[in-house]
């Protein structure tokens, strides 16, 4: 079993520019329940069928498996709607690969950074435009962007409260 270890923080907009052009993502969701979420996702000209279990704490079981894109179109008319929209940066900070996702649509503003780790005790090197975590915040879920979207957030819940 493949188990994802993850931590997101928010980006400080101001501190932040890309350094490499970043890859168009859309991803749909099939399921999303409590214990398990089911995505389609196209990432440039591929595209991914992928099964996440419960987290707990910043780890939970992921599996995932590159589909044919013809495929993931198809699916996208199952998910529920909306299909969310972004575009991904990956930055190199220390030993780890960031990812910076720059959400469209109704979630546009929205920059949140995420890193996955080989253990929970890794250490991480923070660049200096990673703002607060939210890695427990489900409101910052990709899943839950698509019932929520940050256009409808308060100014409180953006600054991760």
């Amino acid at each position: 079993m493949s188990i994802e270890i993850e931590k997101k923080f928010l980006i400080k907009k101001e501190l932040w520019k890309p350094q490499k052009e970043g890859v168009r993502i859309r991803q749909g969701y099939l399921c999303l329940t409590p214990e398990r979420i089911v995505r389609v996702r196209v990432k440039g000209e591929k595209a991914f069928l992928t099964v996440k279990g419960k987290t707990e704490g910043i780890a939970r079981p992921e599996f995932e498996y590159e589909i044919p894109v013809q495929d993931a179109e198809g699916l996208f008319r199952l998910c529920i709607p909306p299909i969310l929209d972004k575009i991904r940066y990956m930055e190199q900070v220390g030993d780890h690969l960031w990812e910076i996702d720059e959400f469209l649509g109704d979630n546009t503003g929205l920059l949140v950074a995420e890193v996955e780790l080989e253990s929970q005790n890794d250490l991480l090197v923070m660049p200096p435009w990673a703002g607060a975590e939210v890695s427990g915040n489900e409101r910052y879920y990709n899943s839950n962007l698509i019932m929520n979207p940050y256009r409808k957030w308060s100014s409180k819940e953006e600054e991760g409260s």
